[in-house]
């Protein structure tokens, strides 16, 4: 996970939540606002989700055994969606809940000075978290968009922390403004309002997150620019002619199984064929260093296979290419 450079990310957020949680929850008992308390809720549910993505990462590290002969690194997707799930219960449900209540049975807010204050300092410490996971993140994600690098990160830490510290902030916000609203005019069912909208907001995120990680867990294949690379290597020219089709997949964030059937001249040896298939792994492992898991199964090149065009069932883990074989 450190590679990824989610460890740190993480750690900054799970400090900066743990010291946030207890001084909302402090504030909640001393004014008795409903936002303060599902904002404490929240961030007591965020730093369990951070806990849960150092787990993840530790347990993604065992060796592979006889019965999962490709390891655990998909162990990473699992954890993280899991706090997808406490994201969704424990922090948007309860927060619609308090919500709810509040605005059903609105009360005043006392000692307007201490929810204030925590809020003021939950931001700050947010926004430290935040320009954390921004910094992390920026080593990684090269030119793609933020919306692009949420969406195919196969490393599920950094979209995590990303997601949960945007709607901390947001969130922060939204609950300043309910307190506030609450304390200009003496009414609160603002504040009410402030929780449930905190609600919904972490309602949304929990079903991002639980998309990204559900594709991650389902098994997804290599980018773009990996596969054009695994291609770029595999062929030689001289006895490996061309690739007939290629699957990718996805082992965990950082290990990456490559299946092809490549085409190779007729007239080559067994020896000649043996030795060209450990040089194309060796290509392929200097190109695209995290295939760790390389099959490639020779095949004759056949012309009148070839003209038949590409093969219908590739996908995006490797498009056909214009060679076949027997």
């Amino acid at each position: 996970m450190s590679a990824s450079g989610g460890t740190k990310a993480i750690v900054a957020a799970l400090a900066a939540n743990l010291a946030i949680a207890v001084a909302k929850f402090v504030a909640f008992l001393f004014s008795g606002s409903s936002s303060m308390l599902a904002e404490s809720v929240h961030s007591l549910a965020d730093s369990g989700n951070q806990a849960l993505l150092l787990v993840g990462g530790k347990k993604a590290q065992r060796e592979a055994t006889p019965q999962h002969p490709f390891g655990y690194g998909r162990e990473r997707y699992i954890y993280a969606f899991l706090v997808s799930i406490v994201l969704f219960s424990v922090g948007g449900m309860f927060a619609i809940y308090e919500g709810y209540e509040k605005i059903k049975h609105p009360h005043e807010i006392d000692h307007w000075y201490w929810p204030v204050g925590v809020l003021v300092f939950a931001i700050i410490a947010e926004t430290f978290s935040f320009r954390t996971a921004i910094k992390e993140s920026n080593t990684v994600r090269g030119k793609k968009s933020w919306k692009e690098f949420v969406r195919h990160a196969k490393a599920p830490e950094l979209p995590v922390v990303l997601l949960e510290d945007l709607g901390a902030l947001v969130g922060l916000v939204l609950a300043l403004g309910g307190v506030s609203l609450a304390l200009l005019t003496g009414d609160g069912v603002w504040d009410g309002i402030g929780t449930l909208c905190i609600g919904v907001l972490l309602i949304i995120i929990a079903l991002v997150l639980a998309a990204e990680t559900k594709s991650l867990l389902l098994g997804e294949a290599a980018g773009i620019e990996d596969i054009q690379n695994i291609e770029a290597a595999v062929v030689d020219g001289a006895t490996v002619t061309g690739i007939i089709h290629m699957r990718t997949l996805h082992l965990g964030p950082e290990e990456l199984l490559v299946a092809a059937k490549i085409a190779v001249r007729h007239d080559g040896t067994a020896t000649e064929i043996a030795a060209a298939i450990d040089a194309a792994e060796s290509r392929i492992r200097q190109a695209v260093p995290i295939a760790r898991v390389i099959y490639l199964e020779p095949d004759i090149y056949s012309e009148t296979e070839a003209t038949k065009g590409p093969d219908p069932q590739a996908t995006p883990g490797g498009p056909a290419h214009p060679t076949a074989g027997h």
